[in-house]
């Protein structure tokens, strides 16, 4: 296990950097995370000052500078070229910018998604048929799920539609927190020409990854979820060699053609959004980064997990090899209305968590740690799972 994942009291101390409203248990920090007392302190003077200087200070001096160091840092996050990323509100922004522009598809061409993307991502996707004359190839993966039978999946759907040219990968499932083998699907993927878009939304800050050792050219990334910056910042990625193969969004004509923010729609953005971000990856660095993060998470999951399991009444749908996991994990009542149970959860334990559909397995219980929770907190969990699987 590394180094303090397991240490209340350090995480208890990390803990009070964060501002908490009282109330029930938090176990639903997959939507999105919380800013540090520092960071929404600086947050908050950037919206009063921008509020004050208003455009002055953007056309002067952020504009023609401020931000190429701020995108500058935001590269550094990913190891990835300054040129290849270009800010969006969201993941879901970014996706759907990458999908809607990529230019290589013909009538006739076929796209794929599975049952485990985010629906909007599964959307555009389907939009390509309407718009693009393509065919949407939708696959369902089996469960439980393992490392082997995930990769074979994609390997028999390329063999099986070999006019198949792209398709969304999702890194971490947002319904279970599966974590997908990209590296080996991507070079499933590459072996058949088929081109890669993935939603890393759910991955930056709590999995260490490298963009070019996954073999991905296309993503798309959250910084509101992990990474703990204020709500409307994302970014989408594209390998400078692959530049050309996604079009300005919408003839956008504020950037050339050859910098990859023409790739997305220009508009005013979140500039004290923006302004704070310097502040928040330095604390994601002074954190231990992704994989601190992820190791603390993780580590909350087992407690939980190990405890649920072995219950002959609950199902827990997110596997336990360490390749498929990370803090995110889903489980079920078995033949219970799950929707009641996130309810009873709630009111008779003070615990939230959420309910996530539209899998091949059907309704679940999605359960998110964050970085203020406690070992305690985890125990509450385990109580509250352990009394309403006996009624």
């Amino acid at each position: 296990m590394p180094r303090n994942a397991d240490n209340e009291l350090h995480w208890q101390a990390i803990a009070q950097r964060y501002a908490l409203e009282p109330g029930p248990i938090n176990l639903e920090n997959g939507y999105f995370g919380r800013m540090s007392r520092a960071v929404s302190a600086q947050y908050l003077e950037h919206v009063a000052f921008i509020n004050r200087s208003n455009s002055l200070y953007v056309r002067q001096r952020f504009e023609q500078g401020e931000q190429v160091e701020i995108r500058r840092q935001l590269a550094g996050l990913i190891d990835a070229d300054p040129e290849a990323v270009a800010f969006t509100r969201n993941a879901t922004e970014a996706l759907q910018s990458l999908i809607r522009n990529y230019n290589c598809l013909q009538p006739g061409d076929q796209v794929l998604i599975s049952d485990l993307e985010y629906d909007t991502v599964k959307g555009a996707m389907r939009w390509l048929a309407s718009y693009r004359g393509v065919e949407v190839i939708e696959i369902s993966h089996t469960h439980p799920a393992s490392f082997d039978s995930l990769v074979q999946a994609y390997r028999d759907t390329f063999a099986q539609y070999p006019r198949l040219k792209l398709m969304a990968l999702t890194h971490v499932t947002h319904r279970t927190g599966l974590v997908m083998p990209v590296k080996a699907i991507a070079q499933a993927a590459r072996e058949h020409g088929v081109d890669v878009i993935l939603d890393g939304a759910h991955a930056l800050g709590q999995i260490d990854f490298n963009l070019a050792q996954l073999g991905i050219q296309f993503a798309g990334f959250n910084l509101h979820k992990w990474i703990g910056a204020p709500l409307t910042l994302g970014f989408l990625y594209i390998a400078p060699e692959r530049l050309a193969d996604i079009d300005p969004d919408m003839g956008e004509f504020h950037y050339p053609a050859t910098d990859v923010r023409a790739r997305t729609p220009y508009s005013t953005p979140n500039f004290p959004a923006l302004m704070t971000l310097p502040l928040v990856l330095e604390e994601h660095r002074a954190l231990g980064g992704s994989a601190a993060k992820g190791a603390r998470v993780n580590y909350l999951r087992d407690l939980w997990v190990s405890q649920v399991r072995p219950l002959p009444g609950v199902e827990v749908l997110t596997p336990d090899d360490p390749r498929l996991y990370c803090g995110i994990t889903a489980f079920k009542f078995t033949g219970r209305d799950q929707q009641v149970m996130v309810d009873r959860l709630l009111k008779e334990h003070g615990v939230f968590t959420t309910l996530r559909t539209g899998a091949a397995f059907g309704t679940c219980i999605r359960v998110t740690p964050g970085l203020v929770t406690s070992a305690a907190d985890i125990n509450v969990l385990i109580n509250a799972i352990t009394e309403l699987n006996k009624d």
